[in-house]
């Protein structure tokens, strides 16, 4: 059975798996973000002004969701993005966790959605992802993110990430890496591609309503390329 037959067969059954799923979802969220840029692991997609959508459905430990992002401007439409995952989460006390995701980002540039070819020639690009994050006393969050379709490196994606506070605001500080050679993220060996600084606060508008806000620092050294991207968040 080959890649793109079995990837078509999933897509056929997707309807009928989101259909019990709506039903006993014990809980449903929605909203969008905005972003002057969207910057992914250290890259900048659309070299635009960016709206990302989201919706997911949970029930217990289990999330099904589709996020997208789309550029305002039309000649960044090459790089928006819609994606669907599946994700599932352990809690494993103090504050830890462990958690599961397959993600399938489409990229709607005038290729059919069901065209799974690999080798890059498809329109979804698969992708396999753990990560966990550490007790409360030591909050390190760490992720594998590895890509099983339509790449030709199956390229390895391994993250860090630090949470902190200053004063009120929340922190981050995130560093990513690709430890080998891959076409996808345009490296030729093991590089350094994302190493970021972030940073939240929830804006209070009314007694009942706060507007969240974010800002980050995003230096990729292999591309040589820094951006300084500001957005917030609305969702009921």
């Amino acid at each position: 059975m080959t890649y793109r037959f079995f990837f078509r067969i999933v897509a056929l059954f997707i309807p009928l798996m989101l259909a019990p799923m709506v039903s006993q979802a014990q809980s449903i969220s929605f909203g969008a973000d905005f972003f002057s840029r969207y910057i992914w692991r250290g890259y900048d997609f659309g070299d635009s002004f960016s709206i990302q959508p989201g919706l997911a459905l949970s029930a217990g430990n289990f999330e099904l969701g589709s996020w997208a992002s789309y550029s305002i401007s039309a000649d960044g439409a090459a790089a928006n993005e819609h994606d669907l995952y599946a994700s599932f989460g352990f809690d494993l006390g103090s504050s830890a966790s462990l958690a599961f995701t397959i993600t399938d980002y489409y990229f709607p540039t005038g290729t059919e959605w069901s065209n799974f070819d690999g080798d890059g020639q498809g329109a979804h690009w698969i992708e396999l992802m753990t990560s966990i994050t550490l007790p409360e006393s030591f909050p390190l969050s760490l992720t594998a993110a590895f890509m099983v379709h339509n790449d030709p490196d199956n390229s390895l994606y391994i993250e860090a990430g630090v949470p902190f506070s200053v004063s009120d605001v929340d922190m981050g500080f995130t560093l990513g890496l690709l430890p080998v050679e891959s076409g996808f993220y345009g490296v030729e060996e093991a590089s350094l591609v994302n190493l970021s600084l972030s940073a939240s606060k929830d804006l209070q508008i009314t007694d009942s309503f706060a507007l969240p806000l974010s800002a980050a620092y995003t230096l990729n050294p292999a591309t040589e390329q820094s951006y300084l991207v500001f957005g917030f968040s609305i969702s009921p």
